[in-house]
């Protein structure tokens, strides 16, 4: 009898019921999109914000030491202090390799050019393929940390063969009047190297008054095989909180079970312990700029998402109280018949309740499959790639569909506690 109640009920009051589907159609499908994104767009944020260059600068202890007590970033105590070469493709092999998506050394020198200078000649890996010990092959570089470097049309990046080319920084062609496809002579202490200028581009920044080569050249040109001043690296991080920056302070005052949170979570301090561990003499400091920049925005786009979860919550619940009121107004007279023929408040209460649930059942399955393809939506546009879909936003998406349904029901309800057989089966 209860059941068929329930059905006669939902046939003949199909428009409010399918109003009250359609309701929760629409929040629960932008919740699903919400929480999809949210829970998917840690990565894709952290890969838009690389354009902002490397989180991560690792140096020699010694030089890090002069630089953190003086400030100093050239001079004796600083350039003469070195890193290894066979130590950088290392990076890939710590505990966080897969989230360093791109790293470059870097061997600071200077040298003069046809009576200007000396001016800054930094050597790099402008684009490096190397196979790894574990059988990956990795492509990485300064080019892709310098993406935003504007190339003259007439001239391209130097590529890692490219020994005997140069890339030239705006200012400092304009000054020595270089355009691409110059021959121009590199000297310091007696040497002499010929090269031609491949490419003249815009940093914004510094780089406009250096010029950069291969890591090969300058190791020749400085007469120091092997050997690199720094390295720049590009991890995707997780925004630090209270346990990442008590660890950056000191790793050791971590519990064990602090030490393997912290340890195996991809903090940029957690990610920067295990690069010192496999670089020699090395020091790893994230760029505060850059990974503080990337976990404010991860932040603040993830509370925005939860904002609008909870925003199309409450508008769901208004929206299912007003019509759920109005169907139990409707059918006041059918209710009080109830009461009269002895049914208490409680079964009546249950069995609009189980209407209303099964209603929103229905929507909350349409609304999940629909917030799926706006999720998608939104990862194309936005991000141009797929959301990956969370199997845990079903449960959550459960519990919040029954509490905004509930809440949503309690106005009808208290209607119906005071609802008296008499008045309404008198027509009052």
């Amino acid at each position: 009898m209860f059941w068929r109640m329930i059905a006669r009920t939902l046939v003949r009051q199909k428009g409010k019921m399918l109003m009250i589907a359609f309701t929760i159609v629409l929040g629960v499908s932008l919740s699903t999109a919400m929480m999809n994104v949210m829970l998917g767009v840690g990565d894709k944020v952290n890969r838009e914000l690389k354009v902002y260059g490397a989180n991560i600068n690792v140096r020699h202890k010694e030089a890090a030491l002069m630089n953190d007590l003086y400030g100093l970033s050239e001079g004796l105590g600083v350039m003469d202090k070195f890193l290894f070469e066979e130590d950088v493709l290392k990076l890939k092999s710590i505990f966080w390799g897969f989230n360093i998506v791109d790293f470059a050394p870097i061997l600071e020198g200077r040298a003069a050019i046809d009576g200007i200078g000396p001016v800054p000649l930094i050597g790099t890996w402008m684009a490096k393929h190397a196979d790894l010990n574990t059988g990956e092959a990795v492509d990485t570089g300064l080019r892709a940390l310098r993406n935003w470097w504007q190339i003259d049309l007439k001239g391209d990046w130097i590529g890692e063969r490219d020994d005997d080319y140069v890339m030239v920084g705006s200012l400092l062609a304009g000054r020595a009047n270089i355009k691409v496809g110059d021959k121009i002579s590199l000297f310091w202490h007696g040497r002499t190297r010929e090269v031609t200028v491949k490419g003249v581009f815009n940093d914004g920044g510094a780089a406009d008054e250096q010029i950069f080569g291969t890591l090969r050249m300058v190791q020749e040109m400085m007469m120091l095989p092997g050997k690199v001043s720094n390295i720049e690296v590009s991890a995707l991080t997780t925004p630090d909180n209270d346990l990442a920056r008590k660890a950056a302070q000191d790793p050791k005052s971590l519990s064990p079970e602090e030490y393997e949170t912290w340890y195996c979570t991809a903090y940029v301090s957690a990610i920067c312990h295990q690069i010192q561990e496999v670089v020699r003499n090395g020091v790893a400091k994230p760029v505060r700029q850059v990974a503080e920049s990337e976990g404010t925005i991860l932040n603040k786009t993830t509370l925005l998402m939860i904002l609008i979860t909870i925003l199309s919550s409450i508008g769901s619940a208004l929206a299912i109280s007003n019509l759920i009121t109005a169907s139990v107004i409707e059918r006041s007279q059918e209710l009080g018949l109830l009461k009269a023929l002895g049914a208490h408040n409680w079964q009546i209460s249950l069995l609009v309740l189980v209407e209303v649930m099964l209603t929103g059942l229905f929507g909350g399955v349409l609304g999940y499959f629909l917030g799926i393809g706006f999720a998608q939506v939104i990862g194309q546009t936005v991000f141009g790639s797929y959301i990956e879909i969370a199997q845990m936003v079903i449960p959550i998406l459960g519990v919040i569909l029954f509490f905004v349904t509930l809440f949503g029901s309690i106005p009808a309800i208290r209607y119906l506690m005071a609802l008296k057989p008499t008045e309404v089966l008198h027509g009052k």
